[in-house]
């Protein structure tokens, strides 16, 4: 019976979590709120990773790269462009969706201590002054993303210019701690039943049974911002830099059905980059830009983060102005650079946004149960912005070699 027990992935454990929480937190709602203490340490363990996995990774990410993004030169540019530029477009699509269909009103989720200073509207002074840090302790200590992101950055920058064995005894440092990390995540994670379980409970022994409508409105947002962004920007590049469509889908749908079902990019990447070859993208090109997209371009994780951060506000309760949620944009687009390798990186990204502008994390635990629902949906999203990336920088360098016969209505 053990044996069967530990057969049973993780996401099925969190599924019958959810199923146990809402049926405790429908029939028992005064009792339900006893598990409160449940959540709230496993949020607490979220909370702890954020800081030290983010600072190694970014530093990791832009130090022990940097001669490698010099060394492709042209192309390098043209691709940290066009991620830059399709990421950015995502986060507004995610933006714009998530106000108009307001999915979180409704959820009453409980409020924190910080919940009136985010709601309050900065001043620009204000703003800008509160991106550098005064001291990175004080920063982590407070889990403030934002200004962990900028000092991490600043770091790698120094670092990239140190040499010899100091810079190589800082790369190990911090490449041991993201390894440390990457594990320790996993330990927190393998937690996540009885957190989400505990959550689910107290969530619908607090809000009502009626507070599922609302999650089932979230992936329903999701899935529309999604398939906007597909229509709306990814299907006009593929037109614009003169890619046929039909020999593309036919080339990606493989992949995109292993992103799909894995809920992995790493898992498609493989058969991702011998596809994209055959399409007819230059080996030297799809063996750069893939791996780098999966750092600078995973469309769909930025779209989410958009909607799953403001729908935390809205189901809080928080009132936050355009400029404030155009800061929490920033945020999320520094941020969701740095950990995209990571498991679980959108959790521990939303997690430090949610801190640093003062939401609650019982929206985290909430998301959860919904979650694999939308990481398959904007895991395929990440997987297809990457492959049309590749062939949009090989289009665009003149090295698109697509067989003769092979046109369809998206090529000329």
């Amino acid at each position: 019976m053990f044996a069967a027990l530990k057969r049973i992935s993780l996401t099925r454990w969190i599924m019958l979590a959810i199923a146990a929480g809402v049926i405790i937190g429908w029939q028992f709602p005064e009792q339900s709120q006893s598990l409160q203490v449940v959540s709230d340490i496993f949020l607490r363990l979220i909370k702890c990773i954020i800081v030290p996995l983010l600072f190694s990774t970014l530093v990791i990410g832009i130090a022990a790269h940097g001669d490698d993004l010099k060394s492709v030169g042209r192309l390098a540019l043209k691709s940290l462009l066009y991620f830059e530029v399709v990421t950015t477009v995502a986060l507004f699509v995610g933006l714009v969706m998530v106000n108009v269909f307001q999915p979180g009103i409704g959820v009453s989720l409980p409020t924190t201590k910080t919940d009136a200073v985010a709601a309050a509207a900065p001043k620009a002074k204000d703003i800008l002054e509160h991106i550098f840090p005064t001291s990175f302790f004080e920063s982590a200590a407070n889990n403030d993303v934002l200004q962990v992101v900028v000092f991490a950055m600043l770091f790698a920058v120094a670092l990239m210019q140190v040499k010899g064995r100091p810079k190589e005894t800082m790369l190990s440092f911090f490449e041991g701690l993201s390894e440390v990390m990457f594990k320790f995540t996993h330990i927190v994670m393998s937690l996540a039943p009885f957190g989400v379980g505990a959550a689910m409970a107290v969530t619908v022994g607090h809000s009502g049974i009626n507070v599922l409508v609302n999650l089932g409105k979230l992936v329903l947002t999701l899935y529309g911002a999604l398939l906007i962004f597909i229509l709306a920007v990814l299907l006009p590049v593929a037109l614009i830099a003169r890619i046929p469509i039909r020999r593309f889908f036919s080339h990606v749908k493989d992949p995109a059905l292993i992103a799909f079902s894995t809920t992995s990019s790493a898992a498609a990447l493989p058969l991702a980059l011998e596809n994209m070859v055959k399409f007819g993208v230059p080996k030297r090109i799809a063996s750069f830009v893939l791996p780098a997209g999966y750092s600078f371009n995973l469309d769909g994780s930025t779209l989410y983060l958009a909607v799953a951060s403001v729908y935390v506000a809205q189901a809080a309760g928080v009132h936050m102005p355009l400029s404030q949620q155009l800061v929490m944009m920033l945020t999320l687009m520094l941020t969701s650079k740095g950990v995209a390798a990571v498991p679980r990186a959108t959790l521990v990204i939303l997690s430090g946004t949610l801190v640093t502008f003062g939401l609650p994390l019982e929206g985290v635990a909430l998301i959860l149960g919904v979650d694999t629902l939308m990481d398959m949906a904007r895991t395929t999203v990440n997987l297809i912005g990457n492959c049309l990336a590749s062939a949009a920088m090989a289009r665009w360098e003149g090295e698109l070699k697509i067989p003769t016969g092979a046109s369809d209505a998206g090529a000329k």
